[in-house]
């Protein structure tokens, strides 16, 4: 997550506000613009990608019907803060449980957690809590994913700037006359997003 040098609070971002206005000659005249931007643009991009891509502590309830394999909704996962038993309220040592892949690895597929055979002997278990940290932290950003919110959020900035949020103007000719709304993400952006859209196993 990027931290504004002015103000000093975080800003959800994929790219540090620095880099996006260095690379686009953004003056500080545009700073607040510039925040909302990459903001809207990091939202986006993580509600197309369906999953959390900055770094965040996690806490996820995860039913429990006998499996030693239990999928982790966030990833990549970066480490396991604590594994609770619920039906019996035991909190579970990290001798019983491991990560796969391993926590630390910035693998762009799901993790899942593997539980002990230990915990196929006790009763009462109805589901699990899981607590952890997933995403990418600042610097370790993958290079497409912080080019796409670079990309979006100037797409955003110039639709602001020219006051034309949310039309592509009048179109004339054949069966396309009128206003016509214009897509939320450009397809340039899709294309870089795609290897980072949630994947299932």
């Amino acid at each position: 997550m990027a931290v504004s040098k002015d103000d000093m609070t975080p800003l959800y971002s994929l790219i540090p506000l620095e880099d996006f206005k260095a690379i686009l000659g953004i003056d500080d005249r545009d700073d607040k613009l510039s925040r909302f931007c990459l903001v809207i643009s990091t939202c986006t991009i993580e509600e197309y990608c369906k999953r959390r891509l900055l770094k965040k502590q996690h806490f996820e309830w995860i039913e429990y019907i006998g499996d030693l394999t239990l999928p982790l909704r966030e990833y990549p996962v970066s480490q396991v803060l604590s594994v609770n038993l619920y039906g019996n309220g035991e909190i579970l040592e990290p001798d019983f449980y491991n990560v796969i892949p391993d926590c630390g690895t910035d693998y762009d597929l799901p993790f899942r957690l593997s539980l002990s055979r230990a915990i196929q002997r006790q009763s009462g278990i109805s589901s699990i809590k899981a607590v952890y940290w997933a995403g990418y932290s600042e610097g370790l950003i993958p290079a497409d994913l912080s080019a796409a919110c670079l990309e979006l959020a100037s797409w955003n900035m110039n639709r602001y700037k020219g006051r034309c949020v949310g039309m592509t103007g009048n179109v004339r000719g054949g069966v396309k006359d009128g206003e016509h709304f214009e897509p939320s993400i450009p397809e340039n952006v899709k294309q870089l997003l795609e290897p980072h859209r949630r994947k299932t196993i």
